[in-house]
């Protein structure tokens, strides 16, 4: 469609529209070069607005975490390499992925993860947060951690403008 056939919008519509179109963000994800470290690393793909994207790198007998939930994001899994095994309460699997297969868990669902795979684990993570302004997961522990949080590599990717 043409700009010229472009329908105008109200005035405080089209400031909403002009800010989003500022926002919006683009990258590339590849895995790192450097050493991701010995356990897990995280890569940052960016965020905007209520959404967050990160690939958790996890390598095998690493980096696995303990059951949690968390109270301010919904969260969408998906396998880009690898496979994941993802618990529930008392040990109870409740799936086995692999590449381009995930799950979706909503706010206060306790689980937690581990790589199941013979190679590195590759896993995006999505969080859609309960508001725009919201900055932390809410992340609630149910039992004590088996990995450190805040102690993996961070990397950030590229953002294209």
């Amino acid at each position: 469609m043409a700009n010229a056939d472009v329908k105008e919008l109200p005035p405080d519509v089209q400031a909403k529209v002009d800010d989003a179109e500022k926002e919006v963000v683009k990258f590339s994800y590849h895995r790192p070069g450097a050493d991701v470290g010995n356990s897990k690393a995280m890569v940052r793909l960016g965020r905007g607005g209520a959404v967050r994207g990160v690939v958790q790198i996890i390598k095998k007998n690493g980096g696995e975490n303990n059951l949690h939930y968390h109270t301010d994001a919904d969260t969408l899994w998906l396998v880009l390499k690898g496979r994941v095994r993802f618990y529930g309460v008392g040990d109870k699997v409740l799936g086995e992925y692999g590449p381009n297969e995930g799950m979706i868990t909503p706010r206060y669902f306790r689980y937690w993860f581990e790589n199941c795979g013979d190679e590195d684990l590759e896993l995006l993570q999505i969080g859609a947060f309960s508001s725009p302004t919201q900055k932390s997961t809410g992340r609630t522990d149910c039992e004590p951690q088996r990995y450190q949080l805040g102690t993996g590599k961070h990397f950030s990717v590229e953002s294209h403008e």
